[in-house]
């Protein structure tokens, strides 16, 4: 848990509550965490998704990785602790939008379980919802699609602390839905996502 070094700081609620964003937008927040191993097709399920969403009148927005670590995490490398101040940031960023009632879909490896289990009980503990969506692949898939070339360099030692090379991934033990990306059809993905999102009442139903 992050050290909280400001004092004298409180929360102010405003007078438009969750419940009235929720109603003008016709749909709840929730926040999507996409975890798997770089190459296992978070991102590329997430943007498909985002996309669905807009087409069906509903208002999502994508937290990405790499979008993240050119902005408000630049400052971060790949140490343990320091993908663990990533997460918690993306957390408290992704608790903010489901405050607005958007469907926020976060897509990071976030390797460590603690991790995303801080995440979760960040958003249980305000009463909002937090899907984890765990997309599954072996590694020898992963690495053979290597889209940008990172598990070569990491073989190759260009890259420390690589997951899945140098540095472990911890796959959860409570997802409420797993994608097998290499076993499915990016729209059966889709599908099975939006789905979930109606039966927990995210989403209207069709």
């Amino acid at each position: 848990m992050a050290e909280q070094k400001a004092t004298n700081v409180h929360w102010h609620d405003g007078e438009v509550s969750t419940e009235q964003r929720n109603a003008l937008l016709k749909q709840k927040g929730a926040t999507l965490w996409f975890t798997g191993l770089s190459g296992s097709g978070k991102s590329t399920v997430a943007v498909a998704l985002e996309q669905a969403l807009h087409q069906l009148g509903h208002l999502s927005y994508r937290l990405d990785g790499d979008n993240i670590r050119l902005g408000i995490n630049k400052n971060l490398g790949f140490s343990a602790e320091d993908r663990t101040e990533n997460i918690r940031r993306i957390g408290e960023i992704s608790k903010l939008f489901v405050d607005t009632g958007v469907i926020t879909l976060s897509s990071f490896v976030s390797p460590y379980r603690k991790d995303r289990d801080s995440v979760r009980q960040l958003h249980e503990e305000a009463g909002m919802v937090f899907i984890e969506v765990f997309v599954d692949v072996p590694l020898d898939v992963a690495e053979e699609r290597d889209p940008k070339g990172l598990y070569k360099k990491a073989r190759a030692g260009e890259i420390k602390n690589f997951t899945g090379i140098d540095d472990p991934y911890e796959a959860p033990v409570n997802a409420e839905i797993i994608l097998n990306s290499h076993e499915m059809s990016l729209q059966q993905e889709v599908e099975l996502l939006i789905n979930l999102l109606r039966e927990r009442g995210i989403l209207p139903a069709a």
